[in-house]
């Protein structure tokens, strides 16, 4: 995948914003202002962050080896995923769109609702 390709992907999502608040080289999408994706530019192949269940985040740990801890992340709860071409974009689609719904659930009612009117 290249950077054009996951950015819409995660550009996709129902009130995704991105911005660079750690610098030109860091890209970070929010939903209601939480963060649920960072793609890095520093590296090739890219590197993204990307929020989970910390029992699922294990797992695609031990799955996939372009799968390490959230660098400069919460390691229990976010993934850096190396995009090196091992992992399907599906998987990667389905990683960004878990990470998307974890960020929505904790949302409040009111944000919830404020998010569905965008």
């Amino acid at each position: 995948m290249n950077l054009e390709q996951i950015e819409s992907i995660f550009m996709a999502k129902q009130g995704a914003t991105k911005d660079f608040p750690f610098g030109d080289d860091t890209i970070v999408f929010k939903v209601m202002d939480k963060m649920f994706g960072l793609i890095s530019l520093k590296k090739t192949p890219l590197n993204i962050n990307l929020k989970c269940d910390p029992n699922d985040a294990i797992a695609y740990r031990d799955i996939y080896g372009c799968v390490n801890p959230g660098y400069h992340m919460n390691k229990k709860h976010w993934n850096t995923i190396t995009l090196d071409g091992t992992m399907k974009e599906d998987i990667v689609k389905d990683m960004v769109n878990e990470s998307y719904d974890l960020i929505v659930s904790k949302l409040t009612k009111k944000q919830k609702e404020k998010l569905l009117l965008k």
